[in-house]
């Protein structure tokens, strides 16, 4: 079975062919600016292929519902949602659609083939411009009667009502860190995290590992999973789950919470996680 398979980004699209086994024909372009110019973009792809395909699996921002094939909540691409997305691009691709939120579809991919393939109970955060989350109990996405399962970014943590989201951006760490460095650059997460050892950008990295781990403690005491697993580009980096394995015992230590002893992993998948994912849920809707 050939799929035709989509993962929509605030600032980029990846796609992919997937021939029953593996990914393929990978490639990227910029997200366009307009729901008209999205399903242009589209067509062209799908059309550039020489596969005969049999469905389209799409990864998306948002709350998905995938039952009504809606996309609530909020996201970067605000034209993507409160219509009925699922059944305009099966007319438009006349093929059979699913859609699923991106947080979701990487929790699939490691439930399916990943670190989470062995265990029953898992929970995921993923950090990327914002946090994003999923709970998987019994090896099943919980999504909620409100589609709010797993939408960990949206936690209170702070007095001033930050979010989590707001608090372990690495995009918010970068800016704040660039204000306060005032030397009249824009730097990225990546310079921040490299520069640990200059003390403004260890304050920085710092917080983020403080917040982190505040968030996660409050994820790991009222789900109980028996993994915690995490994704996004900063899990890329080394010691990062080390960091926030010790950050997370401290806190466990203080409340009197030792008890709580799930693993705590990196995601397996990485950049292609959303795409297997959004195959694991197309086979889930149409087997």
């Amino acid at each position: 079975m050939n799929l035709f398979v989509i993962d929509i980004g605030g600032s980029t699209i990846k796609y992919a062919t997937w021939d029953g086994e593996q990914l393929d024909a990978k490639k990227s372009l910029p997200t366009p600016n307009s729901w008209k110019a999205m399903k242009e973009q589209f067509i062209a792809e799908i059309k550039s292929s020489t596969l005969e395909f049999s469905g389209v699996a799409i990864s998306s921002p948002g709350s998905v519902d995938t039952q009504a094939g809606i996309i609530y909540g909020l996201s970067a691409i605000d034209y993507i949602h409160r219509f009925e997305i699922k059944k305009e691009l099966e007319q438009l691709f006349g093929l059979p659609v699913s859609i699923q939120n991106d947080a979701n579809c990487a929790a699939l991919a490691e439930v399916w083939k990943g670190h989470a393939a062995e265990v029953a109970n898992s929970a995921f955060l993923i950090i990327g411009s914002g946090v994003g989350g999923a709970i998987v109990l019994d090896r099943k996405l919980y999504a909620g009667p409100h589609l709010f399962g797993g939408e960990f970014g949206y936690m209170i943590l702070n007095e001033k009502c930050q979010t989590f989201s707001e608090l372990v951006s690495p995009v918010n760490l970068a800016k704040n860190y660039s204000i306060e460095k005032a030397d009249g650059k824009s730097y990225d997460a990546v310079h921040v995290f490299d520069a640990v050892q200059e003390e403004l950008a260890k304050k920085y990295v710092d917080q983020f590992y403080g917040n982190l781990a505040i968030g996660a403690y409050n994820v790991l005491v009222s789900l109980d999973v028996d993994r915690l697993l995490i994704g996004g580009g900063i899990s890329r980096r080394p010691g990062v789950v080390e960091r926030l394995r010790n950050e997370i015992d401290a806190l466990l230590e203080t409340k009197r919470a030792q008890d709580q002893t799930a693993e705590i992993m990196s995601c397996k998948y990485l950049a292609d996680a959303n795409l297997i994912g959004a195959v694991y849920q197309f086979m889930t809707d149409f087997s």
